[in-house]
Formats: structure tokens, sequence, C-alpha cells
């Protein structure tokens, strides 16, 4: 994990409709919170900020709906963020 993310605190499995969501995690640092999917970091909420993995953040079509859900927004809303500069993309893996 990048340093500027913090220490592992804990984590938790997104939970669906049924429970547990496989390979969709929400993990906890003494300094944020992240989105992970399988064995990429999404989102990092840091220090009041938004991080957006360059690489993955839009992957495909389950990474964007637990990143929009972690988000609490739409696509539409997060591509505006990044062009306003509000979200940042960087290398997050």
């Amino acid at each position: 994990m990048k340093s500027f993310l913090g220490n592992f605190k804990s984590v938790r499995n997104f939970e669906g409709n049924n429970g547990p969501v496989r390979n969709q995690f929400i993990i906890y640092t003494d300094k944020g919170t992240i989105f992970q999917s399988y064995d990429s970091v999404i989102v990092a909420s840091v220090g009041g900020k938004i991080y957006l993995d360059e690489n993955h953040w839009n992957y495909s079509v389950t990474t964007g709906k637990y990143r929009n859900k972690f988000l609490g927004e739409g696509i539409k809303e997060t591509r505006e963020k990044i062009e306003d500069g509000l979200y940042i993309l960087t290398d997050l893996n």
C-alpha cells in the first residue's frame, strides 16, 4: 500500500443485497478509507481529498458499480469532478 494512504487498520467486503460481495473491499487506515476491487486500489479518500487510480478507476462494469457506491454518485459526476480538479488521478497501485 502506498505510504500516503496510511497504515492498515481493518477491512470488510462491500455489502450487496445477498450479503458480502466477493472481491470488493473497503479498507480502513489511520489516514482514510480505500476502495479496492480484486487486487487493485480504485479510490482513496485521504485527508479530505479523493484520489482515483489513473489506470483502474473505470476498469470494468463491476468496478464502476462499487466505485459509484463508494463515492455516492454516478459516473457523470465522477468525470465532472475529475475535470474540475476535485478528484485527483494518480497511481494508487
